[in-house]
């Protein structure tokens, strides 16, 4: 007797979504966390600046400018 895929392709296809929707909420816990915590966006910029920089590029497109600016002003003004 011949399977059939089907079985099979229905495992993979719930397998990639739930992958997905981890993806989508890991996302935006992330994003949410970045947002409302300074203390996080400093721990990030150390140890994942790449991920910062994504998140300053997303807000600078929905148009709150400066922030780069000021928590790297703060920063450096914490640090002496």
């Amino acid at each position: 007797m011949a399977r059939t895929t089907e079985p099979v392709a229905k495992k993979i296809f719930k397998e990639v979504l739930v992958v997905e929707l981890l993806g989508v909420f890991g996302a935006y816990f992330l994003f949410n966390k970045m947002n409302t915590s300074q203390d996080f966006r400093q721990t990030m910029s150390k140890k994942f600046p790449f991920i910062l920089e994504v998140y300053y590029k997303s807000i600078e497109q929905s148009g709150l400018d400066g922030v780069r600016e000021q928590e790297q002003e703060k920063w450096l003004n914490s640090k002496n």
